[in-house]
Formats: C-alpha cells, sequence, structure tokens
C-alpha cells in the first residue's frame, strides 16, 4: 500500500484541531476527514469518525495494524509540517 496523495486543509479557528486531511491510496483510494491534533504530547492524527448511539466516537475508516497508523500518522505530519514551514516563509517574504 502506498499513500499517492496527501492533501492538508489547514482550520483557521483556535483550537485543537490543526487541519482536515485526505490521503490516497493506491490512486485507487481516498479516505476523507483525518484529523491533525495539537495534544499535550504534539501532534497526532484522528481518523475518521462517528458518533454512536451510546455518545462514544468509532472510527469508520482505520489501519489494522500500529506500524500502518504510524507511517500514515507520519506522512501526514511532515507534509503538515512542511505547508507549515512553507506558509511561514512565504509570509517573511
Amino acid at each position: 500500500m502506498q499513500i499517492t496523495d496527501i492533501r492538508i486543509r489547514k482550520v483557521e479557528k483556535e483550537g485543537k484541531m490543526k487541519a482536515v486531511v485526505s490521503i490516497t491510496i493506491d490512486d485507487e483510494f481516498v479516505v476523507h476527514d483525518i484529523k491533525v491534533i495539537e495534544g499535550e504530547k504534539g501532534l497526532f492524527i484522528a481518523m475518521p469518525s462517528r458518533k454512536a448511539n451510546d455518545g462514544e466516537y468509532r472510527d469508520i475508516a482505520h489501519p489494522i495494524n500500529s506500524a500502518t497508523r504510524e507511517n500514515i500518522q507520519n506522512m501526514i505530519l511532515e507534509k503538515y509540517k512542511t505547508e507549515i514551514e512553507n506558509e511561514k516563509n512565504s509570509q517573511m517574504l
């Protein structure tokens, strides 16, 4: 499995959610609404979820193992940080 595209939409309002991301896998499958969140230990991703009848949120799309989750998270956060740096650099010009 290869992530072939990552699209980042920054969230402008203050808060813990910093961006909403869509990833394309193998140029054939898209997952929307992955969130980039600022937590106590730094940035992390939250997979798309839905509120269940019991009030709990459950992922509706997610990796099966932690290695795949970590790979996806690393790629998304790397792209997010690059876009933030590019934005800062363009504001300095």
